[in-house]
């Protein structure tokens, strides 16, 4: 899967792209292009970090839990 940094550098690509087209169709529709990449950029980014915090709470529920004293048991 693509990084959410190569989304965003489509959406830039379409916004130089629509400063430079002749017609408002075409301009509308390559800001709504790029309006897409970047709503695609932020979902990438939400769901590396949802994976990254079950990727630590699985390595947190797999570690032994710690010792207990002795003496907190008598």
């Amino acid at each position: 899967m693509k990084k959410a940094s190569e989304y965003r550098q489509h959406a830039q690509e379409c916004r130089a792209l629509a400063r430079t087209t002749q017609t408002d169709d075409h301009r509308a529709q390559l800001l709504k292009m790029a309006e897409t990449w970047e709503t695609l950029a932020t979902e990438r980014e939400r769901l590396l970090a949802e994976q990254d915090r079950s990727d630590t709470d699985t390595a947190l529920a797999s570690d032994p839990p710690p010792a207990i004293a002795r003496e907190a048991v008598a």
